[in-house]
């Protein structure tokens, strides 16, 4: 393999597949906005039906990515997401020029049908991620650890960099004229969608190892990557030879065991409680999506304005793309698993202070005080998100690094499936507190949840290495019989 000519084409196509899928997550929000002024209702069912769609079929979407052909899967969700996409686009054009001609029935019969190509777009996208992001750079670095690394590292840079331009590019065009960004959408994934699937094809070709499907686990490194679990990873994957499934009603074989059998075997992986962890995370109202900003639009003084919010975000996004730096450093000095339990605790400790900023100057609307807490809850959320996307980071090398290769899409499809429904959570307390004024309610459920992805993951690290810190040096640890202790090191005699 010449990784001078396989990174960078792996890299144009992650772009150009993100970029698209951002930019019409988005652009799809402000569309919607077009056609239906006044009301939030099409959006809602729009957004929710997505989102559904992602829960309730992501693990077979993993399933397809672990018994399919490589490229064959990874270009099946190209040809779907640019259908999808190309398909709604013009589903918009028609409602933008003839909605108030059309009957209100076939009105209705559009949404349904952008419904439809959304979950489909969803669905590829799903696809898409899971099968670049999680098996095929573990195979493109093969057993090379740094190149792993850098591979997550700017797959991640890549991910950050779209969820802030796309979008804003998109918002640029449609308030221009909302038919040109109607339009430029479908054709940017009408042109890209040729380069994508070339490109695709290219990496595949010069990398002879994507073309196997081996169940070999990647060579785990020493230090504290190594399982110490005392579980025998040959019960988790490898079923009994001729043995016979239990008899069960056809409801059960058709609809709930491709559900449950996913979620039984993601749940049995040696990666499950940073995967869990991380997914829990997504259980946020913390961050400057939709929520935030219009709590922060909300404030009456000091007043904040969407110009400000734009700069805000453009900053986080910033941050957020400086920890794609930061972890790489920090794991090849400590290891994944330390890196993540200190990356953590630092997002932890972030949020923290920015909800008790929410709970104590924020909790009465004559109070003087947020003119200097507003800038610290703010601070606060951005260097948070240092926190949170070092953690994925970590959490993602842990993944790869933990998972056969057989087991690898229908595992982080289920992942996905658990952060579409964390999400779809967040939103939810929202609709439960929807008044700016109860902004802190949904901060402290999202506090809550960081806190238990904290309990989860430090549950993984002392299970792996058995213990979470490494102790001070005036320590000194002493065995007894096959457990840790330790004995207080000091000059004077007779002191233990």
């Amino acid at each position: 393999m010449e990784s001078s000519n396989v990174v960078p084409a792996f890299y144009i196509s992650h772009f150009l597949s993100t970029w698209n899928a951002r930019g019409f997550e988005f652009g799809a929000i402000l569309f919607l906005a077009t056609v239906y002024p006044g009301t939030l209702l099409p959006m809602s069912i729009y957004a929710l039906l997505r989102s559904l769609a992602a829960i309730c079929l992501s693990p077979s979407v993993g399933r397809l990515i672990d018994s399919g052909d490589r490229l064959r899967t990874v270009r099946l969700s190209i040809i779907g997401q640019r259908l999808g996409v190309a398909a709604s686009c013009l589903t918009f054009a028609l409602l933008f020029k003839w909605k108030q001609t059309l009957p209100s029935l076939f009105v209705m019969l559009l949404l349904g049908i952008l419904v439809l190509l959304a979950c489909m777009e969803k669905l590829g996208s799903i696809m898409n991620t899971v099968a670049v992001e999680r098996d095929w750079v573990v195979v493109i670095a093969a057993d090379h650890d740094a190149l792993l690394q850098t591979l997550n590292a700017q797959m991640r840079r890549i991910d950050l960099f779209c969820k802030l331009a796309s979008p804003l590019a998109i918002a640029l065009l449609h308030g221009w004229a909302p038919i040109v960004a109607v339009w430029i959408t479908l054709a940017t994934n009408a042109l890209s969608v040729g380069i994508e699937y070339l490109l695709i094809a290219r990496v595949f070709h010069q990398v002879p190892a994507l073309g196997d499907r081996g169940c070999r686990p990647r060579q785990q490194p020493s230090d504290d990557r190594v399982s110490s679990s005392g579980i025998d990873e040959t019960d988790i994957y490898i079923n009994t030879p001729g043995q016979q499934p239990r008899s069960q009603s056809p409801f059960v074989t058709q609809y709930m065991e491709p559900l449950l059998t996913p979620l039984s075997t993601y749940v049995r992986q040696p990666a499950f409680l940073p995967s869990l962890a991380l997914s829990v995370l997504y259980l946020t109202v913390l961050s400057f999506s939709g929520q935030m900003t219009t709590f922060l639009l909300s404030i009456p003084e000091p007043r904040i304005t969407s110009t400000t919010v734009g700069i805000l975000r453009t900053i986080s996004t910033v941050s957020e793309i400086s920890s794609t730096f930061i972890a790489p450093k920090v794991m090849s000095k400590i290891g994944p698993v330390r890196a993540g339990i200190w990356f953590l605790s630092w997002q932890t400790v972030c949020s923290s202070a920015a909800v008790g900023l929410l709970w104590t100057d924020f909790s009465t609307s004559t109070s003087s005080s947020p003119r200097i807490s507003l800038p610290l809850f703010i601070g606060g959320v951005i260097l948070s998100r240092v926190g949170l996307w070092s953690f994925d980071l970590c959490a993602q090398l842990i993944i790869q690094e933990s998972i056969l290769p057989a087991y690898r899409g229908s595992f982080s499809a289920v992942e996905m499936s658990l952060q579409n429904l964390f999400e779809l959570c967040a939103f939810t307390t929202t609709i439960v507190f929807p008044r700016p004024d109860q902004f802190r309610y949904p901060a402290l459920v999202s506090l809550g949840a960081l806190y238990l992805s904290a309990a989860l993951y430090a549950k993984f690290v002392r299970d792996r290495r058995g213990h979470l810190l490494h102790m001070p040096s005036c320590l000194k640890p002493v065995r007894d019989r096959g457990h840790h202790a330790y004995q207080l090191v000091t000059a004077g005699p007779g002191v233990s």
